[in-house]
């Protein structure tokens, strides 16, 4: 039971992602008078419809529809039965995964044979046109307009608040639209990013960056101090004598001497007494003895007669 319901979890939330990421796909400028302006791969001027990801994550688009016909509008169809109104947008080309803030170029009134751009969307360039996009279940609308009739080569295009007739040379197929051609880079910046989220995000990413390299660079000098300092202690000195680096008696002499360890000196002392104990018992130095004491008299004449008168 605990396993289903985790997959039921599981499922809805991803069910859930994607549909907000499907929400952030808008129609961004229309076109439905083409004599000049934008061509496809084969030199034709169709009308064309924009779309637009307003958010800064990877949607792919694969699998809506793109429909001109209202009666899908109708609550009581059912979705296989809307879907027969409604145009997909194929598999099969890598422009259908759109980035952040990318935009999309859609060939309408054309053949889907012709590649994966081009759908079979009907478009009356005399007559209003109310477009739609829909998600991949073909139930939830995802942002419509409907576009007046337009002049030749004219566009319908969004802006910040409403939607407006941009002129054949303010056209923008493929790009941001810009209405005002004059507009400074802050305003720029201030209309493409009002709330600031992508100045904030890009400031955080260079923050987060450096700090990444910094931890990066002392990361790998603390690994070759530490290999230095292993290396010095592998080659240090024999066993037995310490370096120590003192100021020399000598002002000639301004090397580092090396001393003897306490315990050392004293062996040498106990070597060098042996070695004379040694020397002297080879020299013959001592005198010979028999262990014997020898006792002489010696007469002192102290009880002579003579002596006694």
């Amino acid at each position: 039971m605990k396993r289903i319901l985790l997959s039921l979890t599981v499922l809805l939330g991803t069910t859930t992602m994607f549909a907000q990421g499907a929400k952030n796909i808008k129609i961004n400028e229309v076109l439905t008078n083409n004599t000049a302006s934008m061509q496809d791969e084969f030199g034709v001027h169709l009308p064309w419809v924009e779309l637009s990801n307003v958010s800064y994550t990877t949607y792919n688009i694969r699998g809506m529809f793109i429909t001109t016909d209202r009666s899908v509008l109708d609550n009581s169809l059912s979705a296989p039965k809307r879907i027969k109104k409604m145009c997909p947008i194929p598999n099969g080309d890598e422009r259908t995964l759109m980035s952040g803030h990318a935009h999309l170029l859609l060939f309408l009134n054309s053949n889907p044979a012709k590649g994966a751009m081009h759908l079979s969307v009907p478009v009356d360039a005399e007559k209003p046109l109310w477009i739609a996009l829909y998600d991949g279940n073909g139930v939830d609308l995802i942002d419509s307009v409907t576009v007046p009739v337009l002049a030749e080569n004219k566009s319908f295009a969004k802006t910040k608040k409403d939607w407006t007739v941009k002129a054949p040379e303010a056209v923008t197929p493929g790009i941001s639209n810009f209405i005002e051609v004059n507009e400074s880079r802050i305003a720029e910046l201030k209309r493409d990013d009002p709330y600031g989220f992508g100045i904030t995000l890009l400031s955080m990413g260079i923050v987060f960056a450096c700090l990444a390299l910094l931890y990066v660079f002392f990361s790998i000098l603390g690994k070759f101090m530490a290999k230095k300092d292993k290396e010095k202690k592998k080659s240090g000195n024999p066993e037995g004598w310490v370096k120590k680096a003192r100021m020399p008696i000598a002002a000639k002499d301004s090397k580092i001497k090396l001393e003897k360890t306490s315990e050392q000196e004293d062996m040498d002392i106990y070597m060098a007494v042996i070695s004379m104990a040694l020397k002297e018992y080879l020299d013959n130095i001592h005198d010979d003895e028999s262990g014997i004491i020898t006792i002489r008299p010696h007469h002192t004449m102290w009880n002579n007669e003579l002596n006694n008168k």
